[in-house]
């Protein structure tokens, strides 16, 4: 018998990871890979965190805190709001999933870059409603073109700051045009997973908006700073009556007692987040110079990656890089995206790259 599925369903490719360092091995039968694709802290996660789950996995019997009662309090007193600002969700990727089935009806519009976070759409489209995608300007949000775009059906706009996998960003003064202009009817989402790396003083005060009671929403996650990608864990901040919303649809435990403890473990870890940006800064200059003298021109990055143009096929310097056991992302056409890892990671990527090149 023939499936009946949604036209919206069958649309849609699903989202294809970074591949794991073991199938590398495996597949090209080589000793050691290093994996500089998913945009993970190379350090780790913070101590504090390591240290609680011995301790939590005694009780992994029991179901979770399905209200997350203590981490939402820290959450909620580490950005000035209340508890019923904060919702968590199974990585921040799933909360997005949650906005889409709340908010859009079929045939509402969310508005979205082009180059952006591949989950919106994806989103999006499985909620029936319609992607509008505008064009970047310079790799960055074109806000204003965004503002535009916004129609009577408009329910969602989507800004990833700093954006992947470009790793730019827009400003504060862009920002402030754009929630000059955006109506009320419309849900801002801020999409900040790179927040704790970003070093420009021209960052926007997205939380700003959610104390003023607009409808906006600002994501946040455990899984690139705090090192905590595998246990999937993510938040974000909102009015109480978003919140309210989303949790009717929120399913009940999406976040696990690991993930839980450890989260505000590596909250208060102030010293693994001062070690990890870091390392990051330093490491990211020194790539950066060996790409430019290389002739590439990566994008100015806020992120903890860096974006740039290889000037060919870049599937095909992607699939030389894999057999010399580096994993990095290919997104599209001639651009590759590179995570900064470990300074010794660093080297061997930049010394694989230069023989794929020769």
């Amino acid at each position: 018998m023939a499936l009946n599925v949604h036209p919206d369903i069958v649309s849609l490719l699903p989202y294809v990871p970074g591949k794991p360092v073991e199938e590398v091995q495996r597949e090209l039968g080589l000793p050691q890979v290093i994996k500089l694709a998913s945009n993970e802290n190379p350090i780790g996660p913070s101590p504090k965190a390591l240290a609680v789950l011995a301790e939590v996995a005694a009780t992994v019997n029991r179901y979770p805190d399905g209200g997350a009662s203590k981490l939402r309090s820290a959450l909620a007193e580490r950005w000035k709001v209340t508890p019923d600002h904060v919702i968590l969700g199974n990585g921040s990727d799933e909360i997005l999933g949650l906005l889409a089935r709340v908010f859009l009806s079929p045939g509402d519009e969310a508005v979205m870059a082009d180059h952006t976070f591949v989950i919106y759409r994806m989103e999006v489209t499985a909620a029936h409603g319609v992607p509008v995608v505008v064009p970047l300007k310079d790799w960055r949000h074109d806000l204003s073109a965004m503002a535009d775009a916004v129609t009577e059906r408009t329910r969602l706009l989507f800004i990833c700051n700093p954006n992947n996998p470009t790793g730019t960003m827009v400003d504060a003064a862009e920002v402030e045009a754009l929630m000059a202009r955006v109506p009320n009817h419309v849900v801002v989402v801020f999409d900040e997973a790179y927040y704790e790396y970003v070093r420009s003083p021209m960052f926007p005060d997205s939380l700003a908006y959610v104390r003023r009671n607009r409808n906006a929403v600002v994501l946040r996650t455990f899984s690139k700073i705090y090192g905590l990608a595998g246990l999937r864990i993510g938040y974000g901040l909102a009015t109480p009556e978003i919140v309210g919303y989303l949790n009717r649809v929120r399913p009940p435990f999406n976040a696990n007692s690991l993930a839980q403890r450890a989260a505000l473990a590596a909250l208060d870890d102030e010293e693994h987040l001062a070690k990890s940006r870091a390392m990051n800064q330093e490491q990211k200059e020194i790539v950066c110079a060996e790409l430019v003298a290389l002739g590439f021109q990566p994008l100015p990055s806020e992120t903890n990656f860096l974006y740039f143009d290889v000037g060919r096929d870049g599937r095909q310097v992607f699939e030389a890089l894999l057999r010399q056991g580096v994993i990095v992302r290919h997104i599209e056409g001639r651009m590759l995206r590179v995570t900064i890892g470990l300074p010794e990671e660093n080297r061997a990527f930049l010394a694989a790259l230069k023989k794929v090149l020769s």
